[in-house]
């Protein structure tokens, strides 16, 4: 008799060797690592809003839905560098030459106020034409990493930082400067750098004599942090205000919102 041929066992699935990580934690781990480097930013993207703030970690643009802005009209007292940067911007806005601009001097005098006035007024002369992007102090160091992915778009983007300045042992400085001085690539065309201060030149005045009591060559160290401002071709000084000016902010703010206040009192 013909021997009965033997049906082949139906092979199991494979089973997970031992201290093999699951599928659930596979995908945490791939959902983790997206985080940490998600995609660049697309075209689409950046034209998703007028304003970002750039997130270090993750070198991602966040759109800002609705930018904290005063109306031009109640900055009061500062009208020369009303005029001086409101004609900047509206140059760079429209593909002409301009220059990067440092806003220094006193506390609230309007410097970062002006900086957002004057690229609401730049987009409402060309729309659409300037995004703002505010990048924090603490993340100056990542400011190439910024570049680079505007230097790949269309759009012309305002950098600003707000409140600038570097203390003792602090050497973002140096990225900054080579951004402002352009580097071998040079600073993209599409893109120009907006700072303010309290300082003039950027720095504490400790910070400079350290370094002109600890220097070979004094002159020189002191020469290369003071520089730094030197770099920006626009400096707008910010002074105290008088009396007159003062009331007159006040003024604008109570017209503006409508307070009822009597003048005198």
């Amino acid at each position: 008799m013909a021997k009965s041929k033997s049906k082949p066992k139906p092979k199991s699935a494979a089973k997970p060797q031992p201290g093999a990580p699951d599928a659930q934690t596979l995908a945490r781990i791939a959902d983790a690592l997206e985080r940490l480097a998600p995609r660049p930013n697309s075209n689409s993207d950046f034209d998703s809003a007028d304003a970002f703030i750039w997130q270090a970690q993750g070198s991602r643009l966040v759109p800002v839905p609705r930018v904290n802005r005063v109306e031009m009209t109640l900055l009061k007292g500062i009208d020369r560098v009303r005029d001086t940067l409101m004609e900047n911007t509206e140059r760079f806005a429209k593909g002409l030459p301009a220059n990067n601009a440092l806003l220094w001097g006193a506390r609230g005098m309007g410097k970062s106020s002006l900086v957002k006035a004057a690229h609401a007024a730049a987009n409402a002369e060309v729309p659409h034409s300037l995004a703002l992007i505010e990048i924090h102090r603490e993340d100056i160091r990542t400011l190439p990493d910024l570049l680079n992915i505007l230097r790949a778009q269309e759009r012309r983007a305002l950098v600003f930082c707000d409140d600038l300045s570097f203390e003792k042992e602090d050497a973002d400085y140096k990225a900054l400067k080579s951004v402002l001085d352009g580097g071998i690539e040079g600073r993209p065309a599409n893109v120009l750098f907006y700072a303010t201060s309290n300082r003039r030149h950027l720095m504490s005045r400790d910070m400079i004599e350290n370094e002109r009591s600890t220097a070979i060559n004094p002159g020189e160290a002191v020469e290369e942090k003071v520089s730094l401002s030197d770099r920006f071709g626009l400096w707008l000084g910010f002074h105290r205000c008088s009396q007159d000016e003062f009331l007159a902010m006040v003024d604008g703010y109570v017209a503006h919102f409508k307070i009822p206040a009597d003048a005198e009192t």
